[in-house]
């Protein structure tokens, strides 16, 4: 399936207007590039002359950069902490014109901060600087006043949930509520503990792996990912489901009635295949923040799901081609659409 010319210029050409609320979990993903010429004589590893650094956002920070990068307007909604690490990040927001006004700050814990170490363009190392602890009943109260306040004025809700602690099942419960009373587009980016939690939003945008470990079922063959989202489909009462497959592609689940229903999966759901755009792979950080920050930006500018799912397959082919979490721009978005 492509999208004709008249859809591209009219999709991409309404990009830029919608604000797009992002609630989840953020972080800094600081990269650290060297060489390496000898090895450790303390320990078997590389030594990495270190000679250059950058600072990127990652998580629901790296959904929100995605929006700003597209065009439209992120109002980020997540928690940092009381630290330096935080004016780090807030100075990473600024030069992605993205506000810090609606951040939580909580003393409790720390600003995540993902330090990778390159050497010869291989990462060599990871390391983790977090706090996982759900946050408290007092910053939920915060974050939960905030989003209702945001609600009215926004085209969509992205909840981007990376199990740091800020989506805590009682919020998760009220934001989904108050966003369905105000018919706002809700999508998820899932964790795959908190699968069931999701139930009533617009659309789910799961990787193959974390939808089989929602059912608990290894997705091996066509008709098991079609059973797999057949079952995420009923059991949550999702409006669509969006499975990611790597080099597969992605496969969109739709819930359907009447006559639609000939060629449904289901009495009730139909389901499309659409196969990898990507010309190469060099890193899928970030791959995921890609694909629902363009499916819902691409929603807001009046796309269909099966319209938006082209769109974020598009968008997705470009960023797994560079290293570390990318972004897109509208421009080199048209350009994919126009070539695939």
């Amino acid at each position: 399936m492509r999208l004709t010319e008249e859809r591209i210029k009219s999709i991409t050409g309404a990009i830029g207007s919608a604000k797009i609320l992002v609630l989840g979990d953020i972080m800094i993903d600081r990269y650290l590039y060297g060489s390496v010429s000898r090895i450790s004589p303390e320990a078997p590893v590389p030594v990495v002359d270190i000679q250059r650094e950058t600072i990127a956002l990652g998580g629901a920070a790296n959904v929100a950069a995605n929006i700003a990068s597209l065009g439209d307007i992120p109002i980020l909604v997540s928690v940092v902490g009381a630290d330096s690490s935080a004016d780090t990040f807030k100075m990473a927001l600024a030069e992605s014109s993205i506000g810090a006004e609606s951040l939580v700050s909580d003393s409790s814990r720390q600003t995540t901060m993902k330090t990778r170490v390159i050497g010869e363009s291989q990462q060599i190392v990871r390391a983790d600087r977090e706090d996982r602890h759900e946050i408290s009943a007092q910053i939920e109260s915060r974050i939960l006043e905030s989003v209702t306040t945001l609600l009215d004025d926004v085209k969509a809700l992205i909840i981007s949930d990376y199990g740091k602690g800020v989506i805590t099942k009682t919020l998760l419960k009220e934001v989904i509520t108050r966003a369905n009373s105000k018919g706002v587009f809700i999508a998820v980016d899932p964790k795959e503990t908190h699968f069931m939690n999701y139930s009533n939003v617009s659309v789910i945008t799961p990787n193959h792996h974390e939808a089989s470990f929602a059912v608990g079922r290894r997705i091996t063959s066509e008709k098991v990912l079609l059973e797999v989202g057949a079952e995420l489909m009923e059991r949550l009462r999702l409006e669509s489901l969006l499975i990611t497959r790597g080099k597969d592609g992605m496969t969109l689940f739709e819930s359907v009635s009447g006559s639609e229903s000939s060629k449904a999966t289901s009495d009730s759901q139909i389901h499309t295949n659409f196969p990898t755009v990507a010309r190469r792979v060099f890193d899928v950080t970030g791959a995921g923040d890609t694909v629902i920050a363009s499916f819902v930006s691409a929603v807001s500018a009046g796309a269909t799901l099966k319209e938006a799912t082209i769109v974020s397959n598009c968008a997705a082919g470009i960023t797994i081609g560079e290293l570390g979490a990318a972004t897109v721009s509208c421009e080199a978005l048209m350009q994919e659409l126009h070539q695939s």
